[in-house]
């Protein structure tokens, strides 16, 4: 797994959009029980967060020390660091096992068979994530030129993965077909420019070229967000899995 956000895990907890609470009611009440849950690859810790309001005890893992030195705590998480392709966990160990935005950085081969082993088998596997923020017209549009004109060649590969809504991820299980959910923010201009630059890209642009993409739109930007509703509004990504007798 890529790890492209360690130098950046103050702002992404600050700047990153969470999951609303009907998606997290929504897979909750899919779990066979709530005794152990697992959210590999959790970042900030925000739905680690969540799930402990549910579950008896979360455990979540990351590959950055100054994601989890950053992610928010309760008494029952458990926070540890390894990659998710290879854990300590006991074979059969958690109802629910969730992947939050980060499905796409990951060996799919190594870490379907480590989901296969860790996970009860009636337990439930969850891919979450987000897409493309979407505004309004004019600010849209200046977005859009930061995310492929700009950025275009310094996203990585994987992120072809989002932008296909995670529907051409390898995904060896059976199937639970799902509703669509979006998750709404009323965001000032500071709120909007420090979330374009929790991106990947724009730490790529950063190092290779030493100067900040975003002050190429800063001052478009600015003007358009001004004249807006200030509405941000984000397609979330889901898909929710079972075991299969047979990988």
């Amino acid at each position: 797994m890529k790890d492209n956000f360690s130098k950046i895990a103050s702002e992404y907890a600050v700047f990153r959009p969470g999951y609303p609470q009907e998606i997290i009611d929504y897979i909750v009440a899919l779990a066979p029980r709530t005794e152990q849950a697992l959210d590999m690859a959790t970042g900030n810790g925000q739905l680690a967060r969540k799930l402990a309001l549910y579950f008896d005890q979360v455990y979540a893992t990351d590959i950055s020390a100054q994601q989890i030195e950053n992610a928010e705590k309760a008494a029952n998480i458990t926070y540890s660091l390894q990659p998710s392709e290879k854990t300590d966990f006991t074979d059969k160990q958690f109802d629910l096992i969730a992947v939050a935005q980060a499905i796409h950085w990951f060996d799919f081969n190594t870490f379907n068979k480590e989901i296969y082993r860790i996970l009860k088998n009636d337990g439930i596997f969850v891919v979450l994530g987000y897409g493309l923020l979407k505004t309004n017209p004019k600010t849209d549009v200046i977005i859009k030129k930061l995310y492929k004109e700009i950025l275009g060649d310094y996203w990585d590969k994987e992120r072809r993965y989002i932008d296909e809504n995670y529907k051409t991820i390898p995904f060896p299980y059976e199937e639970i077909k799902t509703r669509s959910f979006e998750n709404h923010y009323e965001w000032d201009y500071e709120q909007l420019l420090g979330y374009l630059g929790t991106w990947s890209a724009v730490q790529h642009y950063k190092k290779q070229n030493q100067t900040d993409p975003l002050e190429l739109i800063r001052k478009e930007l600015k003007t358009s967000w001004k004249e807006s509703d200030k509405k941000v509004t984000f397609p979330l990504l889901l898909r929710i899995g079972k075991l299969q007798k047979t990988l």
